[in-house]
């Protein structure tokens, strides 16, 4: 692992020294993870689209002056996790705004009619219903939560997830990113993590890049997810997600990062984290996708045959094959894995629960089968 002024001293890398730093982090990533690259077949189930944040850059979130505010019935959440398993979809990712029902009428209002007071709650209660009547596994991505918040979740979740994006102060100053947003506050999110490390919940974080943070509080930001990997050991991938202006939002004239911007990010993250923890990108974000294999990643995250990115709209999924291909092109081969990896599916229940611990061994076998197929079916 690299020392933070060697991280920052990358800051400008460009040109033979961006190729050499590259060439440094995926050498990396073949030392620990070979040279077979894994993604998640998934459903996205956006449970609810109202949120108590206002983040600059954010389409998801829906006022509920919108016609389309809402949360998902029950009905139409099986529904969803039906046609995903039809699909031979293994996650179930449940993507929703945090807390709405502490600043939105309307959200108490929706609750109420469901029967709940709560969307942590009604989380939950769907998840179990998705594991109860589908073969789908749930990843929960529901914000930021306390130590009992995570504790009631994780009987029902395989793993679960929460973007750090940035340790920066700075981006809750009014005009930036995360200006009105209680749950975007650096310590809140931190807190988060390391409560899942406590709990043992297998986890998934990451930093969005480019939102008006510094690089060096992109190094600290991964510095501070490495701090509490070191101490837990519950950290199961890091995603660099690059920042995209959409039309509409308060950033929408705000200068996204390019790929060079990119790949130095994904090399550095590469070279800071420990080696058991995964490197994510997500290839719907970027034309040249495949740009990243050679600066370090290892996957590729949720890609959905079924439901579009809810989170950017506007970016369709590749297709799985597309994929295959651009791994196979750099010599890399493409394999199906489960919202939980593997090295967390065999420590004695400490992970999953026993209620899911025979669930994950069936799809275990089942992921194994269709990355056989995929790979046979690119050459």
């Amino acid at each position: 692992m690299i020392s933070v002024s060697e991280a920052i001293s990358y800051e400008f890398a460009t040109g033979p020294d961006l190729y050499a730093l590259c060439q440094q982090a995926a050498s990396a990533r073949d030392n620990a993870w070979g040279t077979q690259l894994t993604f998640s077949k998934k459903v996205f189930i956006p449970l609810t689209n109202m949120c108590r944040d206002s983040c600059g850059y954010c389409t998801f979130v829906q006022s509920p002056d919108s016609i389309h505010s809402n949360y998902m019935t029950p009905e139409q959440v099986l529904k969803t996790a039906h046609e995903g398993a039809a699909l031979d979809c293994k996650e179930a990712l449940f993507s929703l705004g945090e807390r709405p029902e502490e600043r939105h009428q309307k959200a108490r209002d929706l609750l109420a009619a469901l029967g709940y007071d709560n969307t942590l709650d009604y989380l939950h209660d769907q998840c179990e219903s998705v594991l109860t009547h589908t073969t789908l596994l749930p990843h929960v991505n529901a914000g930021a939560l306390s130590f009992d918040e995570l504790k009631r979740l994780k009987p029902v979740a395989a793993s679960m997830g929460m973007m750090l994006e940035n340790v920066s102060n700075e981006l809750l100053k009014k005009g930036q990113a995360h200006y009105a947003c209680p749950d975007k506050t650096p310590k809140r999110r931190l807190d988060t993590i390391e409560q899942a490390g406590r709990l043992d919940i297998a986890f998934t974080t990451g930093i969005l890049i480019g939102i008006g943070e510094s690089w060096e509080e992109r190094v600290l930001s991964l510095i501070a997810i490495r701090d509490r990997h070191l101490a837990y050991g519950h950290v199961q991938e890091v995603i660099i997600q690059n920042f995209r202006a959409k039309a509409g939002t308060a950033m929408a004239g705000c200068q996204e990062p390019d790929l060079d911007d990119m790949k130095r990010t994904i090399a550095v993250a590469r070279l800071i984290l420990p080696d058991d923890i995964s490197i994510q990108a997500p290839p719907n974000l970027e034309v040249e996708y495949g740009s990243y294999i050679n600066a370090g990643i290892n996957d590729w995250g949720g890609i959905s045959p079924l439901t579009k990115d809810f989170i950017n709209p506007e970016r369709a999924w590749p297709q799985i094959s597309s994929v295959a291909q651009a791994c196979e092109g750099l010599g890399y081969s493409l394999a199906e894995r489960l919202t939980i990896y593997d090295r967390f599916q065999h420590q004695e229940h400490k992970y999953l629960t026993p209620n899911l611990t025979q669930r994950v061994a069936s799809l275990m076998s089942r992921a194994a089968q269709a990355s056989r197929q995929l790979q046979g079916d690119i050459a």
